[in-house]
């Protein structure tokens, strides 16, 4: 155990400990004055320590253990999003949670997206690096990830649905697959979002209206959601307030931030769920340009450390599975900090390692802890 300590990349360590520190300092500026959410900080603070001891479980166990029970772990999480989505709870519009005991919540999607991801790496690892064919290996592949995607978009969970679209494509990419099957894919993904925004700007009265008489609201608010993307001008007032209102608050931060528990949009309750998809915007109005670049600058150190041990990995499965995580990292940062100043559309995308939520953040640390594992175990030739 020693010497597997001594292996250990302690860098990634030490930026788990500042990510610790900065989402428990903004989890608790935004639930502060919200009497429903008192405590929340002191919680999140018990989910990061049960998380460094997943972290270092993980990293400990040797790796490749997983890629021996792959195909297990993926049957028992496609057997959870099922019966999520039969017997789990309803939160926010969306039957992706189990409750626990102790007040804690499981969403079996965030567990998917790794278990997806190492399975996929598997699979990948068959190939040892020769070009991707279609029917054995795209084909298969693309099947692996698409069943939990749909399993989790009639949740609905648009927000990770996508994700793993975004890593399947990734996977692919790095798996080797051939020039001609890209130019095909692509093809087929312009074709798809062309129809997609066509048939949305012709129908979307009429589709919001059926939903509206079938009592399907939820769905009427991810439209919305949509629709604000799509053309902001059109939409209603109720669709941009939450974009418009983070906006101006992250503008309002200014270069060094209004000071921490001093942000007026987060004190006074203008954003919803700061604690979670918003968290980004108190950074942005407490801590200004400065604290946001800082962030950011962490964000990098994790995803290049990473990368930097995907490249030494001695085992192509290793390496894949790096590539899966660090492609899911990547997304899930760009598309919750783009929704946030209207880039990108609104989703229930958090922040990884800032956000609070208590499964995202152990399988967060699950996973990096799977990626620290790779680099201690590199050099073992053999499970024993």
């Amino acid at each position: 155990m020693l010497d597997k300590l001594k292996r250990t990349d302690w860098s990634i360590i030490v930026l788990m400990v500042l990510f610790m520190v900065i989402s428990t300092l903004v989890v608790h500026s935004a639930t502060a004055n919200d009497p429903r959410f008192a405590g929340t900080s002191v919680k999140n603070v018990i989910n990061y320590a049960i998380g460094f001891g997943v972290l270092f479980i993980f990293m400990l166990l040797d790796y490749r253990l997983l890629l021996k029970i792959a195909w297990y772990c993926y049957a028992i999480g496609i057997a959870l999003l099922i019966a999520v989505y039969l017997f789990g709870s309803e939160i926010n519009s969306a039957r992706s949670w189990f409750e626990l005991p102790f007040g804690f919540n499981f969403q079996p999607a965030e567990l998917m997206k790794l278990l997806t991801i190492i399975a996929v790496a598997v699979f990948l690892e068959r190939r040892q690096g020769e070009p991707l064919r279609f029917w054995q290996d795209i084909v298969p592949i693309g099947l692996l990830v698409m069943v939990p995607t749909g399993l989790i978009v009639i949740q609905p969970d648009l927000g990770n649905a996508i994700i793993f679209c975004v890593v399947l494509v990734v996977m692919y990419w790095i798996g080797n697959v051939k020039y001609t099957h890209v130019l095909i894919g692509i093809g087929l993904v312009v074709g798809v979002f062309v129809l997609f925004f066509y048939l949305f700007q012709t129908y979307y009265e009429t589709a919001v209206q059926y939903l509206i008489e079938h009592d399907q609201v939820k769905w009427v608010h991810r439209l919305n959601r949509i629709h604000t993307f799509i053309d902001p001008e059109a939409a209603s007032a109720d669709a941009k307030y939450q974009v418009h209102n983070s906006m101006r608050a992250i503008g309002s931060g200014g270069l060094t931030g209004e000071s921490y528990m001093n942000g007026d949009s987060i004190q006074k309750g203008f954003i919803p769920l700061p604690y979670s998809d918003s968290i980004f915007v108190v950074v942005g109005e407490e801590f200004g340009f400065i604290g946001a670049s800082v962030l950011l600058l962490l964000y990098f150190l994790l995803i290049y450390r990473m990368i930097y041990i995907s490249i030494q990995s001695q085992n192509r499965a290793g390496a894949y599975i790096i590539v899966g995580i660090v492609s899911m990292y990547v997304f899930q940062v760009f598309e919750n900090i783009g929704m946030m100043i209207g880039i990108m559309p609104l989703t229930g995308i958090t922040l990884p390692f800032v956000s609070y939520g208590g499964t995202s953040l152990l399988i967060n640390m699950m996973a990096v802890g799977i990626v620290n594992s790779i680099h201690v175990h590199q050099e073992q030739k053999s499970l024993y």
